[in-house]
């Protein structure tokens, strides 16, 4: 439910669009993982050396559960009574945060085996029981006297851990529940998660998916992770067919898909309408104080700018030189002339020097995350798809999952992702558990600067035309992915959500004519600027974000945000980065939106919107100068 999920986050964040093959990579690009050299593999055993050490952790933490009954009904005795239950409380939580780590990178290295995927099931009942067992914690707080609870503040210093945590829950009085009700609400917990992890596990091990014959005569299965690559291929007609065949796969799926999707979306409306909120959207953005305006104002914005979107599109058919752009063209390269290759070594080298401006000690992290095996780097039989940072085992380090392939596109995942991950070592470092744990709304500010520090690097110290005209188009690519594509999945998201507070059903072939249509006005359908096919109205279906209400809009603030910050510190502003690297040590020690004006960006208003959009069109107008002059474009 929201309120468990708002108080154990558990700092995994997944790099949704830029995980993009540049260079050809054998379909087969998998490969059985016990023939990937330990240094490129993560070690789980940083956390726990084996499963039996799992498993007696998770046991111990289950028999603790029931000391936190001794404080019922005496959190308003003594300052120390309620210094004392949040902190066994935290560490509770802690410890489940750290379980859940372990079984995670565990069940993502390979997601057939279903030994971690029961062990998973176990986490989160006991997530489901630890927050059950503490549902009498905030109801009872609120019981106290503003008054009383403001004197205990200030005479325990245990509690000055708890500040913004206690100011935020009298803030939410209204929407938190009696003691019974708040019961009741957490023990459904593991119901509310059954359709994101049903749809993991469809689509991560049984989903049927097609096989298809590229014109080469090569025949392909597309899983997830190769339709990722195919879709980029330099050969347009397979782009054609992978794509196609691999979202008709879905559209067979529909009706269950869209079955799954509005379970998610009911479990949303039951827990709105039973705390009070006027939306899903509202409670899903409640829990960090973000203002609705915030959303619908990205979502206004961006659609102001979809002429400079459709420039963009335009320039892109130009450079690959077809007469008809389609959406099948969107992922191809724009310089094909240009293959940049790369190690893992060349990779952690090219972002270490490219995040120079944030000083030495961020610099030997990054280092210290490849000497250390914190990350995951190449696609193995069964691996979940995609990249993310996993920073909750709070008293270890973070994990990164990647899916390398050898690209400059895979080289700016590894900044991503080590954002992320510096973002979590900096303010697990600086901050108690309760506090360090960062807001989502602010989780892709830090992944998105690393990638504007590595392109800025890149580009001081390439002069030819046709690489340059490659990275710059790389930054286009990202700013698509990121800050357009993301407000279409919102505005599709959103839209989707109001079906169901509006009582109309939530089904496959609603989702699909919703999302042809949005998708349409995006990438300019009607106007001819790109053809959007029949069959992209199931693409819907595949994204796995929609399952984490109301997550992806972030990746677009986080952009704008990233942007604003990143420019004086790439001017040299010594305040702007320590203002910056304060941020990073600054977890969730405040409102999102006051965490990002302290550090220099103000998230109310249109500036930093249309700061990122006045970038753009620089960079577009550079590209096309590039052409003018004679830089290689063409598909």
């Amino acid at each position: 439910m929201q309120n468990v999920r708002a108080r154990m986050v558990f700092n995994v964040w997944i790099a949704l669009t830029i995980v993009v093959a540049l260079v050809a990579v054998a379909p087969a690009q998998t490969r059985a993982r016990n023939t990937v050299p330990e240094k490129y593999k993560w070690n789980p055993a940083d956390i726990y050396v084996d499963d039996g050490a799992w498993r007696a952790a998770k046991e111990e933490l289950a028999a603790r559960l029931p000391e936190l009954a001794r404080y019922d009904d005496r959190l308003g005795s003594a300052a120390s009574t309620l210094a004392d239950a949040l902190d066994a409380r935290q560490l509770m939580e802690q410890q489940l945060s750290r379980l859940f780590t372990y079984v995670n990178l565990l069940n993502d290295q390979d997601t057939r085996q279903p030994r971690y995927q029961g062990m998973r099931q176990e986490a989160v009942q006991l997530r489901a029981d630890l927050a059950s067992t503490a549902a009498f914690i905030e109801p009872e707080i609120l019981t106290l006297d503003p008054a009383q609870l403001g004197e205990f503040i200030e005479t325990e210093p245990r509690l000055e851990t708890y500040r913004h945590y206690l100011d935020d829950l009298v803030r939410r009085g209204e929407h938190t529940r009696s003691d019974s009700e708040e019961r009741l609400l957490a023990a459904v917990g593991p119901l509310a998660s059954a359709p994101r992890s049903i749809f993991e596990v469809f689509t991560g091990s049984d989903f049927p998916y097609p096989v298809v014959t590229l014109s080469d005569g090569s025949s392909v299965r597309l899983t997830q992770a190769a339709y990722t690559e195919l879709r980029a291929r330099s050969i347009r007609v397979d782009r054609e067919t992978v794509m196609s065949a691999f979202f008709e796969a879905h559209a067979a799926f529909g009706s269950t898909l869209g079955t799954l999707m509005s379970a998610n979306v009911q479990e949303d409306l039951f827990e709105a309408r039973a705390r009070g909120y006027d939306s899903n959207l509202e409670l899903a953005l409640d829990a960090a104080n973000i203002p609705v305006e915030v959303y619908t104002r990205l979502i206004e914005g961006v659609n102001r700018h979809l002429p400079e979107f459709h420039r963009y599109l335009e320039l892109r058919r130009r450079m690959m030189g077809v007469e008809e752009l389609h959406y099948y063209d969107l992922y191809a390269p724009l310089v094909p002339s240009v293959e940049l290759t790369y190690t893992p070594e060349q990779a952690i080298e090219l972002v270490r020097t490219a995040v120079a401006p944030l000083g030495e000690e961020y610099q030997a992290v990054v280092q210290r995350s490849f000497d250390e095996r914190w990350a995951d780097w190449f696609p193995t039989d069964g691996k979940r798809s995609g990249a993310y940072s996993a920073g909750g085992a709070y008293d270890v380090h973070p994990f990164v999952l990647l899916n390398f392939a050898g690209g400059y596109d895979d080289v700016s995942t590894v900044a991503h992702e080590l954002g992320h991950a510096m973002h979590s070592y900096l303010s697990n470092r600086a901050l108690p558990f309760a506090a360090a744990r960062y807001p989502i709304f602010v989780a892709e500010v830090a992944s998105t600067f690393n990638e504007s520090l590595l392109i800025d690097h890149v580009l001081k110290s390439v002069d030819d035309p046709d690489v340059r005209l490659s990275i710059l188009g790389n930054y286009l690519e990202n700013i698509k992915g990121t800050l357009f594509r993301q407000a279409q999945f919102a505005e599709f998201e959103l839209a989707m959500h109001q079906l169901a507070e509006r009582g109309e059903p939530i089904t496959g072939d609603a989702l699909a004519s919703m999302y042809l249509e949005i998708t349409r006005k995006y990438y300019g359908h009607e106007e001819g600027v790109s053809v959007v096919d029949d069959y992209i109205a199931h693409e819907w279906s595949y994204v796995p974000h929609f399952y984490r209400d109301f997550y992806v809009y972030q990746y677009a603030t986080s952009f704008t945000a990233a942007e604003a910050l990143a420019q004086p510190v790439k001017a040299g502003d010594a305040e702007a980065t320590a203002r910056y690297l304060e941020f990073l040590s600054s977890g969730g020690a405040d409102y999102p939106i006051e965490l990002l004006r302290e550090a220099g960006v103000d998230m109310t208003t249109d500036e930093p919107l249309d700061l990122a959009i006045r970038e753009m069109v620089r960079v577009m107008d550079e590209m096309e100068r590039l052409l003018d002059e004679g830089a290689a474009g063409g598909g």
